[in-house]
């Protein structure tokens, strides 16, 4: 801590730090989705993305010059290309020498960080990953008495083997196995026969199992910060999962409902109270700043428990930073940065804790791509503000670089990620929808409006078919076409 800078005592003096601050800090991403509005907070703040969403209108985005498009393979790729490009080097060495955030980084990020010249402002690489292994996210979980469901750890290499390791536990046989690393919409195994076990043995056999008993559940998740003083936690919300419609890949997440009042009476109460023992669990772990913990509702018992973490900026991040800012004055992620910044702070955190428990409907939308077919976009939908008229079509109403230009629940705000000469493949995630209300229902139907959006949006794609000229390969899997 510089011992010349007074110790921070109340929101005003943190907002003032932040809104004079002058170190440099590079969100470094495909698009600004994960932090966006974050610059309205925090001068300094720049985003250093690859996909141009804002057609060059954002005066905080910073675009390198792109010649021949690279092949990416994951997310940590597209960061990587970033931080080591000449444009940004040369940008970073002309000025104070900043910090580096990142969703997806490795070993390869930290190292550029060092040479190129910026500081990591998130946990070590080592840290996190084990810490991402489910797995390790149960037994944190144990010691902090945050139980998931039913459940018992360990191997399996046939169906009898484990039938034997939940007998043990009396999970019964309609169980749900994970294996330590992945996506849960493709590394969650939901098996009651020996039919089920060879269809998946492949993808377990040979790896450490976290075996559950089957629960009829809502899935939800809630973002929390880890800090010296203790861990503050965002709105709870549901998770919008697997609807044909705007996803191909089944349970695949693709976005979420900010609706208090789709829950039981008192179980908010319980998820944020989970979320703040595990985050003070992760800081005696030496983890410090935002992380997302996934819940499971049992609907039966209306017990909560824990699903999984991601020790990350997450695609919880941006509607967490949109209701703690819009209806508690401060968004969560200033208290990330707290702590990689060279200040030192102290308030009352359940004062700040209290003025983000009540909200409005909200919600958000990944809309991905359904069509199994690659192809070159010739026309893509602008990001701004979107209007659904009476009969359901949507049109372009105005720019805006930000959600909190919304009027009322007819307008859309619209963040591109593919657009013209871009190719589109399947599972691609082609933009993100933000509005106010629900998108789902109580007992998790997609409402109307939802399915309007999303086929509204999607009809301003136009794509033309591949030529043998145009070399494309889609990545490999679902992660990697994670481009938010």
């Amino acid at each position: 801590m510089t011992k010349d800078r007074p110790k921070l005592k109340s929101l005003s003096e943190i907002y003032r730090f932040f809104r004079r601050n002058e170190t440099p800090i590079y969100m470094i991403t495909p698009t600004p989705f994960s932090l966006l509005g974050l610059d309205q907070w925090v001068g300094g703040l720049e985003y250093v993305n690859y996909f141009d969403i804002f057609e060059g209108a954002h005066p905080r985005c910073f675009i390198p010059r792109i010649g021949e498009k690279p092949e990416f393979k994951s997310m940590e790729d597209v960061g990587n290309y970033l931080l080591d490009h000449p444009d940004f080097r040369a940008h970073v060495k002309a000025r104070p020498r900043g910090k580096a955030l990142f969703v997806m980084f490795d070993e390869e990020t930290e190292a550029l960080c060092d040479e190129v010249g910026v500081d990591l402002a998130l946990p070590p690489f080592g840290l996190r990953n084990r810490l991402d292994s489910k797995i390790e996210t149960t037994r944190l979980g144990n010691e902090a008495g945050v139980a998931s469901a039913p459940n018992v750890l360990g191997t399996a290499d046939s169906y009898e083997e484990l039938c034997k390791l939940a007998k043990k536990a009396k999970l019964g046989q309609d169980l749900v196995v994970q294996t330590p690393y992945g996506d849960s919409g493709r590394t969650t195994f939901f098996i009651k026969d020996a039919e089920d076990w060879e269809r998946y043995a492949p993808k377990i056999i040979g790896q450490d199992l976290k075996v559950m008993k089957r629960i009829n559940h809502l899935p939800g998740t809630i973002e929390g910060c880890a800090t010296r003083h203790g861990t503050l936690v965002g709105p709870v919300m549901t998770d919008i999962t697997g609807f044909e419609e705007i996803t191909p890949y089944k349970g695949g997440w693709c976005g979420n409902d900010m609706a208090p009042d789709i829950l039981p009476h008192g179980v908010p109460h319980k998820v944020r109270k989970m979320a703040r023992k595990f985050g003070d669990r992760l800081y005696a772990e030496g983890y410090k700043g935002v992380f997302c913990l996934d819940f499971l509702l049992d609907t039966d018992t209306h017990e909560v428990y824990l699903g999984e973490l991601n020790p990350r900026i997450s695609g919880a991040s941006p509607p967490t930073n949109l209701i703690t800012s819009t209806y508690g004055g401060v968004p969560l992620f200033l208290f990330h940065l707290l702590e990689f910044m060279d200040v030192d702070w102290e308030i009352d955190l359940k004062e700040v804790q209290d003025r983000w428990s009540d909200y409005d409907n909200w919600t958000q939308l990944v809309l991905k791509q359904t069509e199994d077919k690659v192809e070159l976009l010739t026309k893509a939908p602008r990001s701004g503000i979107w209007k659904m008229a009476p009969d359901g079509s949507v049109h372009f109403l105005r720019p805006a670089l930000n959600v909190q230009s919304l009027g009322d629940e007819s307008e859309a705000f619209y963040l591109r990620v593919y657009g013209q000469g871009d190719y589109c493949y399947h599972g691609a995630d082609l933009g993100i929808l933000m509005t106010r209300g629900r998108m789902q229902s109580a007992d998790r139907q997609l409402l109307d409006r939802a399915k309007k959006w999303n086929a509204g949006i999607k009809s301003q794609f136009v794509s033309v078919p591949l030529t043998p000229q145009m070399d494309m390969a889609p990545p490999p899997d679902f992660a990697s076409g994670k481009w938010y």
